[in-house]
């Protein structure tokens, strides 16, 4: 074989491995198989697949958060039976579900052949009074359902921001005090530093009546004594 066809060869091959590796390298990408990375899957038995699991916050966008959060998941059912998830715990603090109006659920039912998504507006949700986690971190996340079957993942932790915007928690309104009973403005007492009201003066003695001697008149002059002309 000629020099120049071995080169013309070796170019050949090379450029086929280039555009082979090209090729796997742009189908293992997220945005083209369409997934979310870091985000924790978990199967129970043969039929329940949970996806996408994820903690979010408020809007913090990294570091230390104290305070409500919400677990969201898709929560497929592939067997005959619906089934129902009982709980959800995020290491040691457990969620209390709601449905889509915010009533209060014992359960979340996943019908046979369907699924439900945990979170977002017009779906049900599982709420977290109070919890410590790290923004832009991990929490260990468990799931148990009625039929006694569980699983456990490490959901990361995202702020309510961006793809998760509305996945977050409501905050709980806050009611307006009350004014409690014997306080200053429930019984009328004065309240501190406020000016007396003005008192009325007494009233003048009927004309034509006698004053007792030295005493004051309306005008506050002495009378004179009854026997003076």
């Amino acid at each position: 074989m000629s020099r120049s066809l071995r080169v013309g060869s070796i170019a050949a091959i090379a450029a086929l491995a280039i555009a082979s590796l090209s090729s796997c390298a742009a189908g293992n990408t997220p945005d083209t198989l369409e997934i979310k990375p870091d985000n924790a899957q978990a199967t129970v038995g043969t039929s329940i697949r949970l996806n996408n699991i994820a903690v979010v916050t408020g809007d913090e966008t990294s570091g230390e958060h104290t305070g409500p959060a919400n677990v969201t998941v898709n929560i497929s059912n592939s067997g005959d039976t619906p089934v129902e998830l009982q709980s959800v715990s995020v290491g040691t603090d457990s969620a209390t579900f709601a449905d889509e109006k915010g009533a209060p659920l014992a359960t979340v039912v996943v019908p046979a052949g369907g699924s439900v998504l945990l979170g977002g507006d017009g779906n049900p949700s599982a709420r977290i009074a109070s919890t410590s986690l790290v923004v832009g971190g991990f929490a260990p996340t468990t799931f148990a359902f009625k039929s006694g079957e569980r699983t456990e993942a490490d959901a990361a932790v995202y702020p309510n921001k961006s793809i998760y915007k509305g996945f977050g928690p409501t905050p709980t309104p806050v009611a307006a005090p009350t004014k409690a009973a014997g306080s200053p403005a429930a019984t009328g007492a004065a309240t501190p530093g406020a000016t007396a009201p003005a008192t009325t003066p007494a009233t003048a003695p009927a004309t034509g009546a006698a004053a007792p001697s030295g005493a004051a008149t309306a005008a506050g002059t002495a009378s004179p004594s009854a026997g003076t002309h």
